[in-house]
């Protein structure tokens, strides 16, 4: 690890523990390209381990066309969860927790097998047997950033790309039944539906994004385990919440993820 990618780590960590806005990583420090992101990523990890718990999950990030429009990123960007920011299905958190909090209406995938190397790429058709369920699921985000468009996108992927947590729904466990591209997902806000997309928004199918983050991850000397979890991408533009929002996420099939927010 380089020397710079572990004070750059070190700047993330402290940034993410204290909530404080981050404005740049100081430019000695700062990722050329998205390798060097994903370095510093890797290092933060271990940094936020003893306050965050274990990676236990990861997240795919502009896998939209909407979200790719929003962020301005043409590419998919990954991340890890980790467990302590895993929060059953209807729970509350505290809205001061975050910088700014924001809500992500995804399809999680659930790993019954490990995803390793295997001497060529994986596909959407090559994954399939190591999905054990799907769920509706909600990806908490935050804007832990004065302005992100500025930051730049190796930046934005050490920090894991925005990820705050997440809720997953109830698992889906006879998923080779669905239609899985033609599912709906809804944002609820207060009971008010906030926005919608399908899931074959997601890259064509949510395996596609799967079997990305599978090949990223092996690039980069890593591999998906089995028993984690994977967020393919938000089929709804994000939406930032207030104090005392409650949020559902609705999945055609796949029920629904909630999640309130607490003024205090």
């Amino acid at each position: 690890m380089a020397l710079g990618h572990l004070a750059a780590a070190r700047v993330v960590a402290q940034n993410r523990l204290a909530k404080q806005r981050l404005s740049a990583l100081p430019p000695e420090h700062r990722p050329q390209d998205e390798a060097a992101g994903y370095a510093i990523q890797a290092q933060a990890h271990s940094e936020l381990a003893a306050t965050l718990g274990a990676i236990v999950g990861h997240k795919i990030g502009c896998t939209t066309a909407v979200m790719q429009r929003y962020l301005n990123v043409p590419n998919p960007c990954a991340g890890g969860i980790f467990a302590n920011s895993v929060h059953r299905n209807g729970a509350s958190v505290l809205h001061s927790s975050f910088v700014r909090p924001g809500v992500e209406c995804e399809i999680a995938v659930l790993l019954q097998n490990d995803l390793p190397a295997m001497g060529r790429p994986y596909t959407k058709e090559t994954v399939a047997d190591a999905v054990g369920a799907i769920a509706a699921g909600i990806e908490i985000v935050d804007e832990r950033y004065h302005d992100f468009h500025s930051l730049g996108t190796p930046t934005l992927i050490a920090d894991d790309f925005f990820d705050a947590g997440c809720v997953i729904g109830t698992p889906v466990r006879d998923w080779r039944a669905l239609d899985i591209s033609a599912l709906v997902g809804r944002t609820l806000i207060n009971g008010v539906e906030a926005g919608r997309g399908t899931a074959r928004d997601v890259m064509g199918y949510p395996f596609a994004a799967l079997a990305w983050l599978a090949n990223s991850l092996i690039d980069r000397g890593q591999y998906l385990k089995r028993d984690e979890f994977v967020f393919t991408g938000s089929v709804v533009e994000t939406l930032w919440v207030n104090p005392g929002d409650n949020v559902a996420v609705e999945v055609d099939n796949l029920g629904t993820a909630t999640l309130s927010f607490l003024s205090r």
